[in-house]
């Protein structure tokens, strides 16, 4: 179980939020601090008489979320799948989501140095999945947070940002991504033809699961026959298990109610740990179904 801290000040338990093993990798979960969003965003059609159930909200409609960042040791690589919101939110984001900019304190925590990653991985390229890939100076400055590191992202989120469409353009804030293109630091991938599910590195591959946005990628962790998978915003959180319970922010909906059921053909028969990014309270769960039929976190029966 995660503990929480009464403290004013994060303790461990606060900026490690999980750890487990999974055959012969080390997985922990580490964060960005929690932060807020409006409940009914996260929702979408959902009345709220049902999902304040699930997710409390408070005097502003808003419900409290995590920034999950898992790192995973293989023996060969220190992989990092998602920075959080990172420091260049201006006064009046930071004040919306509360956030708090803690994921450098709690890789310290966790035992991570900046410098031993070798491997960046964002799932998409908003804002708050990959702010900490670079860091924000006094000087105005912005430099890779994780200096020797290859960072992926999928191409098309890149040239989707750099759209800027009237729907989303506040989700996407190039300097987490264009400094690290242009010194070729990132590597864009597409996931056609024979690179669909191109993997990164031994055991880690990526695969498309559109629906949030058109290039959203989950993260395949594989080691001992186990098998791990940070599956983002297609499944937020634990509150989002229910197929039909989308996000307002979700572009295409439809395809979001789809993609769920696909993973759900193989994840749950599988027995795979799911990794949640959003939700602070239970970052990795297994799933099963309930006797509604219903896909549910898995009771330790």
């Amino acid at each position: 179980m995660i503990a929480e801290s009464s403290s004013s000040l994060p303790g461990i338990s606060d900026l490690v939020r999980a750890r487990t093993k999974l055959g012969s990798f080390d997985l922990t979960v580490c964060t960005d601090g929690p932060y807020c969003l409006d409940g009914g965003a996260m929702f979408g059609v959902v009345p709220k008489t049902l999902w304040q159930k699930r997710a409390p909200a408070d005097e502003l409609n808003r419900i409290l979320l995590g920034l999950n960042t898992v790192v995973v040791r293989t023996g060969s690589h220190t992989v990092v799948i998602e920075t959080g919101i990172g420091n260049k939110q201006n006064e009046k984001m930071r004040e919306i989501h509360q956030n708090q900019e803690l994921l450098p304190t709690s890789l310290a925590a966790a035992g991570v140095k900046p410098e031993e990653v070798d491997i960046v991985i964002n799932s998409h390229l908003h804002f708050d999945h990959c702010g900490w890939n670079t860091t924000l100076h006094p000087d105005g400055s912005v430099t890779p947070t994780f200096p020797r590191a290859r960072y992926f992202a999928h191409r098309g989120e890149v040239e989707h940002g750099h759209l800027q469409l009237d729907r989303d353009r506040v989700s996407y804030l190039s300097p987490n991504y264009d400094p690290l293109i242009e010194s070729g630091q990132m590597t864009l991938l597409t996931t056609e033809g024979i690179a669909k599910n191109p993997e990164i590195v031994p055991g880690i591959s990526v695969e498309l699961f559109p629906g949030h946005t058109r290039q959203l990628m989950a993260v395949h962790i594989e080691s001992g026959g186990q098998h791990a998978c940070y599956i983002s915003d297609l499944i937020p959180t634990t509150a989002h298990l229910d197929p039909t319970w989308v996000m307002g922010y979700d572009l295409d909906p439809l395809e979001t109610i789809a993609q769920r059921k696909r993973f759900y053909q193989r994840a749950i028969p599988e027995n795979w740990l799911v990794l949640f990014t959003h939700d602070h309270h239970t970052p990795m769960a297994r799933i099963e179904w309930n006797e509604k039929g219903k896909p549910v976190v898995k009771s330790d029966r």
